[in-house]
C-alpha cells in the first residue's frame, strides 16, 4: 500500500486535464473540506473524488475482485472505506455542497465523463467573465 499514492494519481491527473479542457477551474485537495476533495471548485460549491476502483469497492470488473490473500482484511478495509466516503459526501451535502464521484474505470471513456460532468457540476453561483471576454463578445455581434 507505500506506493499506491494518496495524491496526484494518474486517474486524478487525467480528471484535472479534462476538467481544464472543459474551462473548469479548481483548487485541489481542500484540507477544510470534509474528505478532502481531490478537486474543489468553490465558486460552484462542488467537489470531485476521484476512486480507484479496488480501493472503494466500486462494482465494476476491477472493483468487484476480491483478494484471495488476507481476504478478511480486505473486505474490511474497503467497507472502511465506503463508510468514511458516505460520511465525507453527507458533510459536504450538509455544507451546501455537491460531492460528485468519479470513478477510475469511467476515465477510460472520457467523452462519457465529460458530458456527465457537464450535467451533474452546478453552473458557477457568480458570473465570471472578464470584461475583455465581454468586449470580443460585443466586437463579434459588432461586426454581423
Amino acid at each position: 500500500m507505500r506506493k499506491v499514492p494518496g495524491k496526484n494519481s494518474s486517474a486524478e491527473i487525467k480528471l484535472r486535464r479534462l476538467l481544464r479542457r472543459m474551462g473548469i477551474g479548481y483548487r485541489l485537495h481542500r484540507k477544510d473540506l470534509p474528505g478532502s476533495p481531490d478537486v474543489a471548485m468553490a465558486g460552484r460549491k462542488a467537489a470531485i473524488f476521484v476512486h480507484g476502483c479496488f480501493w472503494h469497492g466500486h462494482d465494476c470488473k476491477r472493483g468487484a475482485r476480491a483478494p484471495k490473500a488476507n481476504a478478511a482484511y480486505w473486505t474490511a478495509k474497503i467497507a472502511r472505506n465506503r463508510a468514511r466516503d458516505i460520511a465525507s459526501t453527507a458533510a459536504l451535502q450538509a455544507m451546501g455542497w455537491r460531492a460528485v464521484v468519479v470513478w477510475e474505470c469511467e476515465l477510460k471513456d472520457e467523452a462519457a465523463l465529460e458530458a456527465r460532468l457537464g450535467r451533474e457540476l452546478p453552473r458557477a453561483l457568480t458570473d465570471r467573465s472578464s470584461p475583455r471576454d465581454s468586449n470580443q463578445a460585443a466586437a463579434v455581434a459588432g461586426s454581423s
